[in-house]
């Protein structure tokens, strides 16, 4: 059984998609940019803030998913620029501990509303 998720503690979703689906023992989070969820703009600064926002959004879905970001099991990073990826890396690190998620980190033409970092995870529910 499959059953949306959806928090005022991240973005409202910008298209026809879920926040997150839990399915079973999984939740799994669609791509998050660095919107802020109380203006629902984008946060200045460089791809460190970026990150950071970025992981500010993923913690509060899965925290309405009854997860965390210490159960996540998989996440994929989309980059504007490679470039950034020993910054937006370093942030990344900041937020997990061992074992650390398997993960996939991609360059990608464009990313939505030209953000600089997107990040989907899967975690396990309770």
């Amino acid at each position: 059984m499959r059953e949306a998720v959806s928090t005022a503690a991240a973005p409202a979703a910008i298209g026809p998609y879920s926040q997150a689906v839990r399915a079973g023992s999984l939740v799994f989070v669609s791509g998050q940019i660095p919107l802020d969820p109380a203006t629902g703009t984008m946060v200045d600064g460089d791809i460190a803030v970026q990150t950071h926002r970025v992981f500010r959004n993923l913690a509060g879905i899965l925290e309405a998913a009854g997860s965390s970001l210490d159960r996540v099991v998989r996440a994929t990073v989309y980059l504007a620029d490679m470039n950034d990826f020993a910054a937006m890396n370093e942030v990344y690190g900041s937020y997990f501990s061992a074992p650390a998620p398997a993960r996939a980190t991609i360059q990608a033409a464009r990313l939505p509303k030209d953000a600089r970092v997107e990040i989907d995870v899967i975690a396990e529910v309770s």
